[in-house]
């Protein structure tokens, strides 16, 4: 998949279908449709209260699209329980393309200057496809997200695509869906002008709260 740009991907998307590869060294990219979708509904977003209490105390600074290609590399690094991953050098190359031209993004967040966790995706339209997520601290990947979900509502997005649910997800209210009523969701969702950077690039916890629970 040598000549698979940007504008193809961005394509795939647009259509409900995503890449992975099989690891981290299989050069190979292959195109996925599954049968069911995993996605996290904005307006039923759960946040448990222990984490609503992290969020709320700052306790990581939060960014967004300061280092994309380096939350694309923590996501990729092995982990306890994730010693391979999916994103080869290839899927670097594709979503940092995207990136450059405004389509992914990143959120990361801090703690004494060090990167600790963060989450990337694509946004498209009024749905965000949601790719991987990584954390080296406590629940810094679940900040990130709390802060993603924030944006998402903030900016009129009516759709997030975790491509397929996992517990980790479904304590957030994630939920399966067969195929054609996610691509019938996707598609009224691309009719949509959303704003991913709609809200300040500076958010406290307590603001990401409060939109990120706030219902439409």
């Amino acid at each position: 998949m040598d000549d698979f740009g940007a504008e193809d991907l961005i394509d795939c998307y647009a259509n409900g279908v995503f890449p992975m590869a099989e690891g981290r060294d299989d050069p190979r990219i292959y195109l996925l449709d599954p049968d069911e979708r995993g996605i996290l509904p904005l307006d039923g977003f759960h946040i448990p209260k222990s984490l609503r209490k992290t969020v709320r105390q700052d306790l990581y600074q939060v960014s967004v699209n300061e280092r994309f290609e380096e939350v694309v590399e923590g996501c990729a690094a092995p982990a306890p329980g994730r010693e391979d991953t999916w994103i080869n050098s290839g899927i670097l190359r594709l979503y940092s393309e995207l990136h450059r031209i405004g389509y992914a993004h990143s959120v990361e967040c801090w703690a004494g200057g060090e990167l600790v966790g963060g989450l990337y995706g694509v946004a498209l339209g009024g749905a965000f496809f949601g790719e991987s997520m990584f954390s080296r601290r406590r629940d810094a990947s679940k900040v990130a997200l709390v802060h993603l979900v924030a944006r998402l509502k903030a900016g009129g997005f009516v759709l997030l695509d975790t491509q397929f649910t996992t517990t980790h997800l479904e304590r957030f209210g994630a939920k399966t869906i067969r195929r054609d009523t996610y691509k019938s969701r996707l598609f009224q969702a691309l009719r949509i002008d959303a704003d991913f950077m709609r809200l300040p690039r500076e958010l406290s916890g307590a603001q990401a709260l409060q939109s990120s629970t706030q219902t439409s």
